[in-house]
């Protein structure tokens, strides 16, 4: 899978970093409408000492956050603006949140957002998260621009 946006430019756009970085890579973007991306899911993530010791499963709020993180780089692209430029996305809601199919070592979350809409500084938007063609969860967000 070739990247659109490699690791590199991810730590450009976004101010997250280890251990809350929860995207790899940007597969397919269509910049104000949508976009495509990779999380590559391993036994050192730091969150899965604790749950489930056993019985390793990353945490629901985890996906709906790497969901968020990949609505925020649309936004940063979609914008032509960074964290740097002082421009940060918060995640300001969320609505019908599903989960559908448990995500452990070794799964590849494939997150998939579009922009349901913009208006000046809040954007709406609908994410999924797959495990190859399964659905792993699902939801609308919304997120909201500041400036410093």
């Amino acid at each position: 899978m070739k990247s659109v946006i490699d690791a590199h430019e991810i730590l450009q756009l976004l101010p997250h970093r280890y251990p809350i970085l929860l995207i790899d890579r940007v597969i397919d973007i269509d910049i104000g409408k949508s976009l495509v991306a990779i999380k590559n899911v391993t036994i050192n993530e730091p969150f899965f000492q604790g749950h489930f010791p056993g019985r390793p499963v990353m945490p629901g709020v985890l996906i709906l956050e790497a969901m968020a993180q990949a609505g925020a780089v649309l936004a940063y692209k979609s914008t032509s603006s960074t964290a740097d430029d002082g421009v940060l996305y918060y995640f300001a809601g969320i609505d019908n949140a599903r989960f559908r199919r448990i995500v452990e070592p070794g799964d590849q979350l494939r997150l998939e957002v579009k922009v349901m809409r913009s208006k000046r500084d809040i954007w709406k938007l609908e994410g999924s998260a797959y495990v190859g063609d399964e659905l792993a969860c699902s939801a609308e967000f919304m997120s909201a621009r500041k400036t410093n």
